[in-house]
């Protein structure tokens, strides 16, 4: 089967006639007629009823238009994914990204973007705030969490698991906390940039999330120093998994409830509101998305 001739009839399905579609098409109506019929005789069944007047969808030809109907709007988006690859890019990009995405793999992926286009420059600031797009000027922020200015645009990337953590040394000395509420009793490392509060840890249980209220003597807005703490087993660390996913396969440090933490949140490539996104923009998106989703284990 040809993935072409189920677009045309997802064409033929919308537009109505043979004679429109190979208009669009730049095609002749006996060439749109013989693909449908090529179509049909792959598939062993009668897709349309044709008429002087009309065409009409046979049972089999419904259940099909939803399916080609899918491939059509694939091929369209792959399409416009990959719009301007061949093309010379040049020009400057403002952007904004958190600390931990950006020493995980933006650093290095943004800096091969511009390897990759020697006319463009782009500067690149590191800050967990969600900073003022439009105010700051910025073209472009990659972001975990949540948007609520409707004038920005967001494109999902990935989600972020988080984990509740421990060195193998921090648990032999105060003992492994059996389940969620048992971090009560214990010191618990807060992460301070966290938009539901450094202290309140959410878990998962059958009836729905709920929160556990923790303590501690350390907290800081730096994951990277959160990270050394844990690992130095001075406490239980609340954090994103992508932060310790190596540390964890290596037994520095132990995931406690690997099924219970209710914490994820979204990765969003997000930008201002436009009828036209830059061309550079959308190319380095694309680029952000394809470096994150090849260590999408690490979230």
């Amino acid at each position: 089967m040809h993935a072409d001739d189920l677009i045309l009839f997802s064409q033929v399905v919308e537009l109505g006639s043979f004679s429109r579609v190979a208009e669009a098409n730049s095609l002749t109506n006996s060439v749109v007629s013989k693909r449908i019929a090529r179509l049909e005789k792959e598939l062993g069944v009668q897709l349309l009823y044709r008429t002087t007047r009309k065409l009409t969808l046979t049972e089999a030809g419904k259940a099909l238009a939803q399916g080609a109907r899918h491939v059509q709007q694939a091929t369209s988006e792959a399409v416009d994914a990959v719009s301007g690859f061949g093309e010379n890019i040049s020009g400057h990009i403002k952007m904004s990204v958190p600390t931990i995405s950006g020493d995980l793999i933006l650093a290095e992926a943004v800096a091969e973007f511009c390897n990759n286009h020697p006319g463009l420059s782009v500067d690149m600031s590191l800050d967990n705030r969600f900073v003022d797009l439009i105010e700051g000027g910025y073209d472009l922020v990659i972001r975990t969490g949540y948007l609520e200015d409707s004038s920005l645009i967001a494109r999902h990337i990935l989600d972020s698991q988080w984990v509740v953590c421990a060195s193998p040394a921090c648990i032999a000395r105060n003992g492994k906390p059996q389940k969620p509420e048992d971090l009560v009793d214990h010191n618990c490392l807060r992460y301070a940039y966290q938009t539901t509060g450094a202290s309140e840890w959410q878990f998962k249980a059958k009836s729905g999330d709920y929160v556990v209220r923790v303590s501690g003597s350390f907290s800081t807005d730096d994951a990277t120093a959160l990270r050394k703490a844990a690992l130095g087993g001075y406490g239980i660390a609340y954090v994103p998994r992508c932060l310790v996913y190596h540390d964890i396969r290596n037994g520095q440090l132990v995931d406690l409830f690997p099924e219970q933490v209710g914490k994820k949140l979204g990765v969003y490539a997000v930008y201002p509101f436009t009828r036209q996104l830059p061309n550079k923009v959308k190319l380095l998106i694309e680029h952000i998305r394809a470096r994150y989703l090849a260590i999408s284990h690490y979230f």
